[in-house]
C-alpha cells in the first residue's frame, strides 16, 4: 500500500474555513470569467464581486487582460464605495493567479480585508461566484457571437449588473432583489407579502388547504458550511 510511483503523493486539501453572513458587507465572493472578443482565442475578462448574504453585484469591471494590479484596484475601489471598515470583511476566491499575488494580497492586508481561498480544482467552494456567471451566461440577451469591442462588452456588463441587482428576484433570500436587501429594505417587504397572503386567505379560505407561503427573512447565509457528518465527529 506504499506509495511507490514516481508521480507526486496525493495531497490531503483541508476545506476552507467557514464563515457566516448575517448581513451585507461581511462575506464576499470574487471570480474572473472570460467573455469572447472578436479575434479568436481572445477574450476580454470580467471582474466581479458578490456580496454573500445580500447576492448583490458590488463590484465588476471588464478590461482586456487578467492580472494582479487591475484586481486590487477594483477591490480597492469597491470598500471605499461600500464604506467596508476594517476587519470586517471577508473575501473569498478560487486559487487564480491574481487572486493569490502579492499586489492582491498587500492590498488586501492594508484595507484589513480577510482573505479566503478555494481548495485547487474545487469550484464548489467559491459556489456563489460560479452561480452568477453561470447567470450572466444564461441571459437571453447573452450574445451568441463575440463581443464586438470592449465598450460593447461594458455595455452589456452595464445592463446585466442593473437588471440583477434591481429586477432580478432571488429565489435564494425568499425572492427579494439583490439590491432591497442590501439596502435593508428585505425584512418589511417580506412582511408585508406575509399579510397580503393572510388576508387572501382570510378572504377565501376554501382556496387554501393549509398554512400560507413562508415568507420569513433568510437572516444567515453560510459560505463553504462544514458537512453535517464532520459536524457529528468528536473534537
Amino acid at each position: 500500500m506504499t506509495h511507490r510511483s514516481m508521480s507526486k503523493k496525493p495531497t490531503k486539501r483541508s476545506r476552507p474555513n467557514e464563515y457566516v453572513g448575517t448581513g451585507p458587507n461581511m462575506v464576499w465572493s470574487w471570480d474572473i470569467t472570460y467573455l469572447r472578443a472578436p479575434i479568436k482565442g481572445t477574450f476580454f475578462y470580467l471582474y466581479m464581486l458578490i456580496d454573500v448574504w445580500s447576492r448583490k453585484i458590488v463590484g465588476w469591471e471588464v478590461h482586456l487582460e487578467e492580472n494582479a494590479e487591475l484586481a486590487a484596484w477594483l477591490i480597492e475601489a469597491t470598500c471605499k464605495a461600500e464604506s467596508v471598515s476594517r476587519d470586517t470583511l471577508v473575501l473569498h476566491s478560487d486559487n487564480g493567479a491574481p487572486m493569490k499575488a502579492g499586489t492582491t494580497l498587500a492590498m488586501l492586508q492594508g484595507l484589513g480585508v480577510a482573505a479566503s481561498f478555494s481548495r485547487p480544482s474545487v469550484s464548489n467552494d467559491n459556489q456563489f461566484s460560479e452561480s452568477c456567471f453561470r447567470t450572466v451566461k444564461s441571459r437571453p440577451s447573452f450574445p451568441v457571437k463575440p463581443f464586438e469591442s470592449l465598450e460593447v462588452a461594458r455595455e452589456w456588463v452595464t445592463g446585466f449588473v442593473a437588471w440583477y441587482n434591481t429586477e432580478h428576484l432571488h429565489s435564494s433570500i425568499n425572492f427579494l432583489t439583490p439590491s432591497e436587501r442590501h439596502e435593508g429594505k428585505g425584512e418589511e417587504i417580506l412582511e408585508n407579502r406575509h399579510r397580503v397572503y393572510e388576508d387572501a386567505r382570510a378572504r377565501h379560505p376554501e382556496r387554501w388547504i393549509g398554512k400560507t407561503r413562508d415568507w420569513s427573512n433568510v437572516a444567515e447565509v453560510t459560505l463553504n458550511p462544514t458537512p453535517k457528518q464532520e459536524e457529528a465527529l468528536p473534537a
